[in-house]
């Protein structure tokens, strides 16, 4: 492998890794993906990309090939679960490009992954390689794995999720909180509504749980929902667990016909359990860093997990562009500095499931532009973006 230009290693090949490593090739640093999964596949479920996420990828050339996979909602409304009486409306369509720079898509997220992956040499991302160790004492770090191999790099950023291997290491084991609710979520062809019309992008709420349901594709021949529902004792955090039909519809029996027809029309559903944790105290040690739900882990009632990521990615990037290897623990602090406000307001806000219930300000989510935020400096001051 060719060292003369600086190697970062990213463990995680999701949506954040993934748009990390596109976003420092685009200034000059070579990157390799470590991903523990041997493959990746397309499953069940949905994502929303909102203005501030689509500027991340329009930025990395991939608005259009993303775009063309999405459907681009005219509206979000919030509902009362019963009656369907609409809480909040936002426009978004043109309103969204006018309002906040850029559109608002919603997709299935194998989609998106896959057009991250494109946009990447096939040599970038090494699958079946799941960290077990890193070793600083030497110049460089070395990334142990547990098939046995090992590699250097000059730095290391842990977008590796949740259950961050990077984070144990650097900081130990960290509190996780189970909130008491688990997420069904399922993809399906709309045509099993029969001709049923369902609003294209909706909350449901209700008392101690919503449901949200949107279309993932331009023909609207795919619907897409996930759940908050109540179930304390449920601990098990895979994604692929499977759900129990009449125990989600029974669940949401008291809800409005719309949302019971798009219950009863889905053939299955898989089910995670929904945890958070508290904003980290610090997210970098060294030449070492975190990204996305590594270090700002969050429920996913904003819809705003994966771009938050994204926007960490873009940062990060601009952070490390033209700096002196030697400079990089200052660079990974810039970054840190200018974007724990930000992400520690997202998740407690996140957390609290209030965000459009009633009338709210969204310009402050969807507005951000990571290419254009001001740096902060490696002690956390505000200094001109770069």
């Amino acid at each position: 492998m060719n060292q003369k230009r600086p190697y970062v290693a990213i463990i995680g090949a999701g949506m954040g890794g993934l748009t990390a490593a596109i976003a420092l090739r685009r200034v000059g640093i070579d990157v390799r993906i470590f991903e523990q999964a041997n493959h990746f596949a397309r499953v069940g479920a949905g994502i929303q990309q909102s203005p501030n996420a689509v500027k991340v990828l329009r930025k990395l050339g991939l608005e259009e090939t993303v775009g063309a996979l999405s459907f681009r909602p005219q509206t979000f409304r919030s509902r009362d679960h019963d009656t369907g009486q609409v809480r909040t409306e936002l426009a978004l369509g043109s309103a969204a490009e006018e309002g906040y720079g850029a559109p608002y898509f919603l997709m299935h997220r194998g989609d998106l992954h896959s057009a991250l992956v494109s946009a990447l040499p096939d040599s970038v991302v090494e699958r079946g390689r799941k960290l077990v160790g890193l070793d600083r004492s030497g110049s460089r770090i070395r990334l142990s794995f547990a098939d046995g191999s090992s590699t250097e790099a000059d730095a290391v950023i842990g977008a590796d999720g949740v259950h961050s291997v990077v984070r144990q290491i650097l900081m130990g084991e960290q509190p996780l909180r189970f909130t008491g609710r688990v997420g069904y979520r399922t993809t399906f062809p709309s045509a099993r509504l029969y001709g049923k019309i369902i609003d294209e992008n909706a909350k449901w709420w209700g008392p101690d749980r919503h449901i949200v349901m949107y279309y993932t594709t331009p023909r609207r021949d795919e619907i897409y929902f996930v759940t908050a529902t109540p179930e304390p004792d449920f601990t098990v955090e895979s994604w692929s667990a499977k759900g129990d039909l009449n125990v989600l519809r029974r669940a949401y029996s008291d809800f409005h016909p719309e949302v019971r027809a798009v219950l009863d029309a889905c053939p299955e559903v898989h089910k995670w359990a929904l945890v958070e944790r508290d904003p980290l105290p610090r997210w970098s040690d060294g030449k070492i860093t975190l990204l996305g739900d590594a270090c700002h882990a969050m429920t996913p009632w904003m819809a705003q997990g994966a771009a938050m990521s994204m926007e960490d990615a873009a940062i990060l990037s601009r952070c490390l562009e033209s700096v002196d290897p030697d400079g990089w623990e200052g660079a990974f602090q810039t970054y840190e500095n200018t974007r724990k406000t930000r992400t520690a307001k997202v998740q407690i806000m996140s957390g609290a499931n209030t965000f459009m219930s009633t009338r709210a300000d969204a310009d402050w989510v969807y507005a951000y532009d990571a290419w254009q935020e001001p740096l902060a400096t490696s002690r956390g001051a505000n200094a001109t973006a770069a």
